[in-house]
């Protein structure tokens, strides 16, 4: 099973990348994360643009998506919204909406923030694009406030109450990946 992990923050020392790095520890055995590291090479997105074949960075964001089982975001909140180049890519992701790599894809939604709300209103507002777009998105979220606390010089995750909720999400995205595929099976037989 593979998931795919998109950090909503292009910064380097990004606590939201380093709550990806931890999911690679908290995923079950069997279980491989990919992250996607292109989303600073996504283009803004216009329907102008919107042609086949897509830019470079679109067909490698779209390709990724389509060759994971599951995708896991953890965005930080800019101005209590989502940030504007991982929204960018989800529009991206979207189309054509009938038939884009998201719908059906099972997604989790987690978040850090230097703050004491961990993200909340980025995470709803994530869980509520990738809704519209057709992900089956997994109804739980991760806020981890006060980033800077939570995690060491190196950027690793220190704090075991929300490792032990991280894995709890973890494990949902996983049991909805299951569930999707049976399903599918069930059709198909």
């Amino acid at each position: 099973m593979r998931v795919l992990g998109i950090s909503g923050s292009l910064r380097r020392d990004s606590f939201n990348s380093g709550l990806l790095r931890a999911a690679a520890d908290l995923l079950p055995s069997g279980v491989e994360l990919e992250v996607f590291e292109g989303l600073k090479a996504i283009p803004p997105y216009d329907a102008d643009d919107d042609v086949q074949p897509a830019p470079a960075p679109v067909a490698a964001l779209r390709e990724a998506i389509a060759n994971a089982d599951a995708v896991l975001i953890a965005t930080p909140e800019y101005n209590a919204s989502i940030p504007g180049v991982l929204k960018n890519a989800l529009d991206w992701a979207s189309r054509p909406h009938a038939t884009n790599p998201l719908r059906g894809k099972p997604a989790a939604v987690v978040g850090a923030s230097t703050g004491m709300f961990g993200a909340v209103w980025a995470q709803a507002e994530t869980r509520k694009v990738l809704s519209t777009i057709g992900a089956r998105v997994v109804d739980m979220e991760l806020p981890v406030p006060e980033g800077d606390e939570r995690f060491d010089a190196d950027g690793t995750l220190r704090d075991d109450e929300v490792a032990e909720r991280y894995g709890e999400v973890l494990d949902a995205l996983v049991e909805a990946v299951e569930v999707r595929a049976a399903g599918l099976a069930a059709r198909a037989a």
